[in-house]
Formats: C-alpha cells, structure tokens, sequence
C-alpha cells in the first residue's frame, strides 16, 4: 500500500513538472531568383549560412518573367531577385510586393562560343555563316534574351540571323546550348561565363546595343515581416555581398558601363 501511494506521488510530481519545449524551428525562405544568379546566388547563400548556420534558404532559379508570374500566381517566395528591375516594380504595382524594390547589380550580355574564337567579334560579324546557330534566352519573359534581340536589331542583322536562332527558356538553358553544340555561339550573361573560367572565350556586347540590364529584389508579400527574408536582403546590399556579385561580373548599382 505505502509503495503504490508512493508511486502516485511520484506520478503526480511529475505532472507537475513544465513539459519539455519542441526545438525552436529552423527559419527557412525560399528565394526566387534569375538564371543569371546561379552561380553567384550559390555564393551569397553559402557566405551568409557561415555566419547563420541555422538559417534555410532554398534558391529556385529561372527566368524573371516566369518567377513573376508564379509570385503573382501565389508561388511561396519570400525574395524576389530579378534580371530586369521591371518586374519587382510590377510586383510593388499588382499588390503583391512587401517592400521596396532595390538595385542590387548591373548585368553584362556577351557573345561566348565553345569552338569558336570570339576575340574582337562585333554582334554584326554574327550574320555571316561561320558562327552558326545562335542561342539567345526567350525575349518574352528572360531579361537576357530581350536585350539580346534588341542589340541584334540594333546591330542591323536581325532578320539575317532570325532562321538560326535557338531559344533558351532561360540564360542557364542558353548557356547549355551553346555548350553542347546545339549552338555555335551564345548571347549569355557574363556571370555564368566567369562561373567556368577557361572555357571557351566570349566578347562583351556594347552597352549601346541594348537597354541596361539593371537587376533589382524585393521582397513578396509573403517575405514581408518574415525576420530570415529581411536580413538575407540587407546582407545582400552590403560589402561582402556585393564583393561576391562583382567577381562574377555584376557592377554596383548605378554604374552604366
């Protein structure tokens, strides 16, 4: 009797005692960014997870237009990094942004080729037969692939070279192509260039040609308020951030060159 009194007891001590907490979850945000950003994305993700081993962040890439629609559609994003500062803004317009857009990079098209040596090529030598197919992003929604069309237009040879076009969906797919010979030569973003130095070679495009690519993020109305999002995104507008973004290429926000 007085051992099954004492186990009541020690049961009811028990239950009186404070439960253990469940760990705190990980904070975790999914970043939607451009194709551009691959490598240099990569870079920024793992610099700041050294200084917050505890922190998530998953990064999907594509084309910019195609990110907007997907935010737009309810896509669960908390940053959004564009290859066009068009697109936040339309973001910011439609309601569905939770800031400010904000310039984070300047991007660069280039003509690179795997067989070909590109050195001194102007984008109107592209019309002769040599260089092939040509791979350019989608205009309708990559950035990239836009200021492509438009620096072949401005070029004089875009109805020349129209026929052996070859579409990316994005500026990574582009690059592919013309990495694997589907295309002789690519009109691709620098940073994915200088992501695999010493492979083949490549000529810048003259600004002239083409509209700036000014690259901006904003946060999504998701990201609004979420503590992990908001400070990825003051990190992102910092020195060593920004010393990550101008080795592949990218120039400060504000340089038109």
């Amino acid at each position: 009797m007085k051992r099954h009194l004492a186990s009541c007891l020690l049961l009811f001590a028990a239950l009186l005692l404070p439960w253990p907490t469940m760990a705190a979850e990980q904070p975790h945000i999914t970043i939607a960014a451009a194709a551009d950003l691959h490598d240099a994305m990569g870079k920024l993700v793992e610099a700041y997870r050294h200084d917050h081993p505890d922190a998530r962040l998953d990064v999907v890439f594509g084309a910019s237009g195609m990110l907007l629609t997907q935010i737009e559609q309810g896509a669960p994003f908390e940053l959004f990094f564009s290859a066009d500062s068009n697109y936040p803004q339309q973001l910011v317009e439609h309601g569905k942004a939770g800031g400010t857009p904000v310039p984070y990079a300047l991007g660069h098209l280039v003509m690179w080729s795997a067989s070909i040596d590109m050195h001194g090529v102007q984008v109107a030598d592209l019309a002769q037969p040599r260089f092939g197919r040509i791979a350019i992003a989608n205009p309708q929604h990559a950035p990239y692939g836009k200021r492509a069309e438009q620096a072949l237009r401005a070029a004089g040879i875009w109805d020349q070279v129209q026929s052996r076009l070859v579409f990316g969906e994005n500026i990574a797919q582009t690059v592919q192509f013309a990495q694997s010979g589907n295309a002789q030569v690519g009109l691709v973003a620098e940073s994915l260039v200088l992501a695999s130095p010493g492979k083949g070679s490549y000529a810048p495009v003259p600004t002239t040609l083409h509209e700036p690519l000014r690259q901006s993020f904003v946060l999504t109305r998701r990201g609004a308020g979420n503590a992990l999002a908001e400070d990825f995104a003051r990190y992102v507008q910092q020195a060593p951030a920004r010393a990550i973004l101008a080795r592949y290429g990218f120039a400060l926000p504000g340089a038109e060159h």
